[in-house]
């Protein structure tokens, strides 16, 4: 058990008469009781272990991705490698016949005498240059070898390099995944020792704190008018409203469960228009917009490290894969503490005429369960598919 989390639990259990003691069925803690302070500390906590696990698997979703392209790099070196060794091998057939020809015509008699010595010097002088070409070509065939050898020897040593950079990868991403189950297990550990009561009291403190947050970003008027998305954009955010209600996953992209990162990545990559895996790196690598631009289809990105990101759906409302135990909701953009937001298609024309999709029936309200609803964590995630080894 994590240090903050005994630290918590212990706090339960000594804090008489507090929310979290024990009380009756009845005795549901009043968000203005005496007992408010420990909720929010509670629910402080709580939401620095999700953000934690979340951190860690956008760190395992990173190492994954390069760890696609380090097995694509690997297989390309190793049919390189083979292709060079077959050449080698033509060569070094081809180095052995000239050997053999080279023994079986030599005579001993330097080509000077046989000149001065033949019946017909100019006939002599004619086979002199096809022998000069012959011995061109012998030496361009030995060139040939030697450039083989190099370019085999230089391939295997690449290919070696690679395999052991997967491999490494490959370490670094089981170390990842169990960093993410262990930060999993004790919001788990967590939830599983408190009461109805105390969860519910929870999930209302949450909303409430959204609430205000969202009225407060409104009246600062950070937010600017409404503006229509571009063609790629519109594509993203349907695709997203389509896998509304569906459970978040950590480490999945779709198509039956997701986490922040994989909703948007594939969101935009069913738009046509393919961008980086993880938040952090959509945050560093797509071109940024002031809040008071957003258009449908831009991310927002959350927390200083960049460890969440949700889809613009217009309205001050993002579409998001929220976090383990729920699922893919509408929410207000104010959700999470914002970092900023990006632009995958900066250079898109947006449409003259945008008619925004149509949104379930409680797309906003009761689609998520709230900390109830919260599932143990699994081994490997879901939405990964190939294999798992170098």
């Amino acid at each position: 058990m994590s240090g903050m989390l005994l630290r918590l639990v212990c706090t339960a259990a000594v804090a008489a008469g507090t929310v979290l003691a024990p009380a009756p069925a009845t005795a549901v803690p009043e968000p203005d009781g005496p007992g408010d302070r420990s909720v929010a500390e509670l629910l402080t906590d709580l939401q620095s272990l999700y953000r934690e696990a979340e951190k860690a698997t956008e760190a395992y979703n990173g190492t994954e991705e390069r760890l696609e392209k380090q097995r694509a790099e690997t297989e390309r070196l190793e049919a390189a490698l083979a292709r060079a060794r077959l050449s080698l091998h033509d060569s070094r057939g081809a180095a052995g016949r000239l050997a053999r020809q080279q023994y079986q015509s030599s005579t001993g008699i330097s080509p000077y005498v046989r000149l001065l010595l033949a019946r017909d010097p100019q006939g002599a002088l004619d086979q002199g240059h096809v022998i000069g070409q012959l011995a061109r070509e012998r030496a361009q065939t030995v060139d040939r070898l030697t450039g083989d050898e190099e370019e085999a020897d230089e391939l295997a040593r690449r290919a070696r390099a690679a395999l052991d950079a997967r491999l490494a990868l490959t370490e670094r991403r089981r170390k990842e995944r169990d960093e993410v189950l262990g930060r999993l297990r004790e919001v788990e550990e967590l939830l599983a020792s408190l009461t109805d009561e105390e969860l519910a009291a929870l999930a209302e403190l949450e909303r409430s704190e959204v609430a205000r947050d969202q009225e407060e970003l409104l009246a600062s008027g950070a937010l600017g008018d409404a503006r229509p998305p571009t063609a790629a954009g519109d594509r993203a955010v349907r695709y997203a409203v389509e896998q509304l209600g569906k459970p978040y996953e950590w480490g999945a992209e779709g198509p039956e469960s997701y986490d922040c990162s994989g909703l948007t990545s594939e969101a935009w990559g069913a738009a046509g228009t393919p961008i980086p895996r993880t938040s952090q790196e959509q945050w560093a690598r797509l071109e940024r917009v002031p809040l008071r631009e957003l258009r449908p289809g831009d991310l927002v990105v959350y927390f200083p490290e960049a460890t969440h990101v949700a889809l613009y759906l217009g309205d001050g409302m993002v579409v998001q894969a929220p976090r383990p135990g729920a699922r893919i909701k509408v929410s207000p953009i104010a959700a999470n503490p914002v970092l900023g937001a990006v632009r995958p298609d900066p250079d898109g024309e947006p449409l003259r005429r945008y008619v925004p999709p149509e949104l379930p029936e409680g797309a906003t309200e009761g689609s998520d369960e709230g900390y109830a609803g919260y599932a143990a964590p699994t081994a490997e995630p879901a939405g990964r598919t190939g294999p798992a080894a170098p």
